[in-house]
């Protein structure tokens, strides 16, 4: 038995067979908010996530947007109770249409106040590919929203994510150099390129999951917002690429997933990248 189910269960959730389960990732097939409830006291050091945004997509079911929000604020609640006192949520989130009043309505806008996290910063993530408007700017941008247990005392690593990029990395001022010679802050606008699919445009980390984080970003997360050996949970695992950005950086996982079918293909995504790194590590 794993030590991350081990501490499941002296948190008090004892009655549920995980999907999948091995020393590092932890896999559950089922609802995030019933299995929240079970949970009696905190256990995460991070969050990260991308809930359904109500906009119809396959693996969700349209609600009006009172419910949505209501349904968003119990388990947002439930992760800052499940969530270490220097713990962090990253919440992703895009656009819903609000009929009569909005076309494309940011949920970040709605979303932001509705657990008793304290917000930190917005993040935009801009992209290149996405659709094309014609009576409307383009849309190339999605929002993370970076939250803390507690504002005075939180992982914030920068210089683990610092950018190379710098454009005047020899400038001097009294003879001490300005730039830090690891990078600068990546600032809050992050531009990595979609998961993209489609006849000779399709990413070479695309899954069947319709909607696919790439792996930089979460990357920059678990690298800033968390430890080595910590634990990290994504309510809505998807396609898996928490489990296996997580994995690679020395992180143990615990994961939600309500479609059988994506628990699936995200145990196989986090079992070839875990062989994948075995092969390159014995050459």
């Amino acid at each position: 038995m794993s030590s991350v189910i081990t501490s499941l269960q002296m948190q008090g959730e004892t009655g549920l067979r995980p999907y999948f389960a091995d020393e590092d990732f932890v896999l559950y097939n089922t609802d995030v908010v019933p299995f929240l409830r079970e949970l009696k006291k905190p256990l995460w050091d991070l969050t990260v996530t991308s809930p359904p945004y109500n906009i119809g997509k396959e693996y969700e079911s349209m609600q009006t947007l009172d419910s949505y929000v209501q349904w968003c604020e119990a388990w947002m609640s439930l992760v800052h109770n499940t969530t270490s006192e220097h713990g962090a949520f990253w919440l992703n989130v895009g656009y819903t249409p609000l009929h009569e009043q909005a076309k494309a309505l940011p949920l970040a806008y709605l979303l932001w106040g509705l657990s008793d996290f304290y917000f930190i910063q917005e993040v935009v993530w801009n992209y290149g590919a996405g659709v094309a408007g014609r009576k409307f700017y383009s849309p190339r941008n999605e929002k993370f929203l970076w939250f803390v247990k507690n504002a005075d005392a939180y992982v914030f690593n920068l210089d683990a994510v610092r950018d190379p990029d710098v454009k005047y990395p020899n400038q001097f001022k009294n003879g001490k150099r300005k730039v830090n010679i690891a990078g600068k802050n990546p600032t809050d606008v992050w531009n990595f390129p979609k998961v993209t699919s489609g006849r000779n445009r399709s990413s070479v980390e695309r899954t069947p999951h319709p909607a696919q984080f790439p792996e930089k970003v979460i990357e920059r997360v678990v690298l800033a917002s968390s430890n080595p050996g910590d634990l990290v949970f994504d309510p809505f695992m998807g396609s898996g690429t928490t489990a296996v950005v997580a994995n690679r950086l020395g992180r143990r996982v615990v994961g939600t997933e309500i479609r059988p079918d994506y628990c699936q293909l995200a145990v196989e995504r986090y079992l070839l990248a875990k062989e994948l790194r075995g092969s390159e590590l014995s050459l």
